[in-house]
C-alpha cells in the first residue's frame, strides 16, 4: 500500500512538475514575443526619427504645450491628411444645418474618375453624406472626398480648396495651402506637422457629436465591407483616431488623438519611410509623452467625448446613376466666416495656435455672437460659429460632368507664421440709397469689432471700442460697411487706416485686452 501511495505521489508530482514547466515555457515565450515587438518598435522608431523627410510633434491638448517637436514647421505634403479639413468643412455644414447625414452627394465625372483608393461610385450616382464621411475615415476614398468638396464648394473643387485654405488660416494654420479635397499629389498643396496638430485638436474640440466617426473600424457599403487603414485604433490604448495618409512624395503620414486617464494629446508623424516605421514612431511618441501630459489645465468635458463608433457600421447601398439624374440639390455657394468670438485666442508661443486669427476670405453672410467659452484655456475654449444665413444655389446632377482643369501645380515659397492667403470673394452690389459712409471704406488692413442692424449702432459700437482701447486706435478711422444678408441689411463695424498687417493685429490685441472681441482683415 505504501508502495502504491509512493507511486501515486511521484505521479502527481511528475504531472504537477510537467504542467508547471509547460506554464513557464508558455510564459517565457509570450514575454519573448513582447520583448521582440518592443525592440522592433524601438528600432523602427529610431530609424524613422533619422529619416530626412521626417517631421513630428506631440501637443498636450489640455494646455497647448508642445511636448515634442522635430521639423514641426517645415513645409510637407499632407497627402490624405487633407481629408481632415474636408471632414472639418463637412462637420461644420452639418452643425449649421446646411446639409444632413442623409443628404445625397452627387458624383460628377471628375469625382468618379479620381485615382484609388476610392468607393468606385459611377458618374451620376450618389451616396449619403454619412457614407462619404465613413469612406474618408476608413478607406480614405478620393472620389468621395472630391464629391463632398464639389457639393460644399458650389460645384467646384477649386472653389472648395479656396474655402479650405481660408478655414485653415482662420484656425491658425498659417502655413497650410490646399489645392484639392482629397490630398492627391499637387506640389502647391503644403502644410506642417504643427498645423496638422492644430487641425486635429480643432476637430476634437469643435465637433464632439461627429468626432466618434474617426474611431470607426469598418463599415458596410452596399455589398462591400470596408475596413479602416488606421492600425492604431483598437490596438493602442486611448487612440480614438484620426487619419493616415500616403503619397510617394509625402511619405507615410499619421495624426493620432489619444485620451487616457484624464490626459489628452495629439501626435503627428509626417514623411515616414513605411507604414510599420510610421506606426512604430507614433507608438513610441505616445508611450513617451502621454505620461508627461497634464491631467489639469482645461476642462476635459470640452474635449470631444462622443461615444466611440461601433465596430461595424451598416449603410444603405449607393444610389445608381439612373436614379439620380433628375435629383436637385440645395447647397451653399460660400463658406460663412468664423465669428469674432472664435478669434479670441491668446496663447503662449509654444502652443499649437497663434496669438491672433486673421479673416482672409469673407463672404456676405450674417452671424450671431457665440456663447462665452466654458474654459479659460484658449486651446479648448474656442467656440464655433453660430448657424448663419448663407446664399444657396440649386445644383442638378447630370449623368456626366466635364472634368475641370486642375489647379496648376507650383512649389510655394516659404511663408512666415503670419502669412495670409489672399482670396478674391464675391460681394453684394451697393444700394443706390446707401450713404457714402457705408461704402467699403478704407482699403488695406482693417479691424472689425462686430456687426449691427443699423449704421448708428455700428458707429456707437466703434466709439465705445475706441474709448476702451486708448492709444492703439488713436489714429484709426471708424466706419460702417453695409451689406445684404438674407433680405436684411446689416452693418460691419470696422476701424481702418492701418499701415500694415502688424499695426492691425496689434490694435486687435489691445481691443482684446480691453474685453472687446475683434479680428484683423485685409480689406
Amino acid at each position: 500500500m505504501q508502495a502504491k501511495s509512493g507511486i501515486v505521489s511521484r505521479s502527481v508530482s511528475s504531472v504537477s512538475s510537467s504542467r508547471s514547466g509547460s506554464f513557464f515555457a508558455k510564459l517565457l515565450a509570450i514575454l519573448s514575443v513582447a520583448v521582440t515587438i518592443v525592440m522592433v518598435d524601438s528600432v523602427n522608431a529610431d530609424a524613422e526619427a533619422a529619416n530626412p523627410k521626417y517631421a513630428g510633434i506631440v501637443v498636450d491638448a489640455k494646455t497647448g504645450n508642445v511636448l515634442y517637436s522635430e521639423n514641426a514647421d517645415r513645409l510637407q505634403y499632407p497627402a490624405s491628411l487633407t481629408k481632415m479639413m474636408t471632414l472639418y468643412m463637412t462637420f461644420e455644414a452639418l452643425e449649421q444645418g446646411r446639409i444632413r447625414l442623409d443628404t445625397p452627394v452627387p458624383f460628377s465625372a471628375y469625382a468618379s474618375a479620381q485615382a484609388p483608393t476610392k468607393l468606385g461610385v459611377r458618374a451620376g450616382g450618389t451616396i449619403t453624406v454619412e457614407q462619404g464621411i465613413l469612406g474618408l475615415v476608413t478607406l480614405s476614398a478620393n472620389d468621395a472626398a472630391t464629391a463632398l468638396g464639389e457639393m460644399l464648394g458650389g460645384g467646384s473643387e477649386d472653389r472648395f480648396a479656396q474655402l479650405m485654405t481660408a478655414k485653415a488660416h482662420a484656425l491658425g494654420m498659417t502655413r497650410t495651402t490646399y489645392r484639392n479635397a482629397n490630398g492627391l499629389p499637387n506640389t502647391a498643396q503644403m502644410t506642417t506637422a504643427r498645423d496638422q496638430a492644430r487641425l486635429g485638436i480643432a476637430l476634437r474640440q469643435h465637433f464632439p457629436q461627429y468626432y466618434g466617426y474617426f474611431s470607426t473600424r469598418a463599415f458596410k457599403f452596399g455589398s462591400r465591407t470596408i475596413r479602416s487603414h488606421n492600425r492604431l485604433v483598437g490596438s493602442v490604448r486611448g487612440v480614438d483616431g484620426i487619419k493616415t495618409g500616403y503619397t510617394r512624395a509625402a511619405g507615410f503620414n499619421l495624426v493620432s488623438s489619444v485620451q487616457v486617464d484624464g490626459k489628452s494629446i495629439v501626435g503627428v508623424v509626417m514623411g515616414g519611410a513605411s507604414t510599420p516605421a510610421r506606426d512604430a514612431q507614433m507608438r513610441n511618441l505616445i508611450a513617451t509623452y502621454l505620461p508627461k501630459a497634464s491631467s489639469r489645465g482645461g476642462s476635459s468635458a470640452l474635449i470631444a467625448q462622443a461615444a466611440p463608433a461601433p465596430a461595424m457600421i451598416e449603410t444603405p447601398a449607393p444610389v445608381q446613376p439612373k436614379k439620380a439624374q433628375q435629383m436637385a440639390k440645395t447647397i451653399t455657394a460660400a463658406q460663412p466666416p468664423v465669428s469674432a468670438a472664435a478669434a479670441d485666442l491668446s496663447l503662449p508661443h509654444k502652443g499649437p495656435l497663434p496669438d491672433a486669427r486673421y479673416q482672409v476670405a469673407e463672404t456676405e453672410v450674417a452671424y450671431a455672437e457665440t456663447a462665452a467659452p466654458k474654459s479659460d484655456n484658449p486651446l479648448v475654449a474656442q467656440p464655433m460659429p453660430a448657424p448663419t444665413k448663407v446664399r444657396t444655389m440649386t445644383f442638378k446632377q447630370q449623368a456626366a460632368v466635364a472634368a475641370p482643369k486642375p489647379t496648376p501645380a507650383s512649389m510655394p515659397s516659404e511663408q512666415g507664421e503670419t502669412s495670409v492667403d489672399n482670396l478674391t470673394t464675391a460681394s453684394t452690389t451697393p444700394s443706390p440709397t446707401r450713404a457714402a459712409s457705408t461704402s467699403s471704406g478704407p482699403t488695406g488692413w482693417v479691424v472689425q469689432v462686430g456687426v449691427s442692424p443699423s449704421r448708428q449702432m455700428a458707429m456707437d459700437l466703434l466709439e465705445s471700442a475706441r474709448s476702451k482701447a486708448g492709444k492703439a486706435l488713436a489714429s484709426a478711422k471708424p466706419f460702417a460697411v453695409a451689406y445684404a444678408a438674407g433680405g436684411d441689411q446689416l452693418f460691419r463695424a470696422r476701424f481702418g487706416g492701418f499701415d500694415d498687417q502688424r499695426d492691425a493685429v496689434n490694435a486687435c490685441k489691445a481691443l482684446k485686452k480691453a474685453g472687446i472681441k475683434c479680428w484683423a482683415a485685409a480689406q
